[in-house]
């Protein structure tokens, strides 16, 4: 089983503590190291080149979206950045995303869930719990599309219904139960599409769409 290499940001001690006790206690996850601000963390995560970065917002010296944008840009293979949020803290996911984040959860979650979402980050899906996606797509509608664009010509419809699904939050397993495929052929219209607008990753596929208005809240 292919280890999970994590680091941890948070300027709370004993945050970084429960979660490194916890996620060190999994088979498949290895806490590499530990950063207390934005720029620690960028450090951090150039020398120890993480699968996943656990990214609090809120920080000294270097908040965490500053810190996100930062690690995303400074690879062209940088670590997933799973980004921690409360309610209260809603305003920054939006902007968040655009920074590269690849997904959220909140700071209530239960240990088995911060495990799970680590490895869903590791394994290339976006994570956004029910409650952040509703607040993200009222985010959006507020904005409206950022940018004007039309789908590029070589992307086909199946892949554009696709593309649609992924912006609503769907897992490859609910897209394929919806378009009545296998799941690996969800897969890899997921990895074409990817490939042909240029994204990284689902959750950057997630802004895409909604900022150039090739999928709008509501439809």
């Amino acid at each position: 089983m292919p280890m999970i290499t994590v680091l941890l940001v948070d300027d709370q001690a004993m945050v970084r503590t429960g979660f490194t006790t916890f996620l060190s206690s999994q088979p498949d996850i290895d806490v590499v190291g530990e950063a207390a601000d934005g720029r620690q963390a960028v450090r951090r995560a150039a020398e120890l080149v993480p699968d996943v970065v656990l990214m609090d917002v809120r920080m000294p010296v270097m908040d965490g979206l500053e810190a996100t944008r930062a690690i995303v840009s400074a690879s062209t293979d940088p670590p997933k950045v799973l980004v921690l949020t409360t309610f209260d803290l809603d305003d920054y996911v939006y902007a968040a995303l655009r920074a590269g984040a690849s997904g959220f959860l909140l700071k209530d979650a239960s240990a088995e869930q911060l495990a799970e979402a680590v490895r869903v980050i590791a394994a290339g899906d976006a994570l956004l719990a029910p409650s952040v996606t509703r607040r993200l797509i009222a985010e959006f509608t507020r904005l409206g599309p950022r940018r004007s664009h039309s789908a590029p010509a070589d992307i086909t419809n199946r892949e554009a219904e696709v593309l649609t699904l992924v912006a609503e939050g769907l897992s490859n397993r609910e897209i394929a139960a919806r378009l009545v495929l296998s799941e690996h052929t969800v897969k890899t219209h997921v990895a074409r599409t990817l490939t042909k607008l240029g994204l990284r990753d689902r959750a950057q596929m997630i802004v895409y769409a909604y900022e150039t208005g090739l999928v709008r809240p509501g439809w």
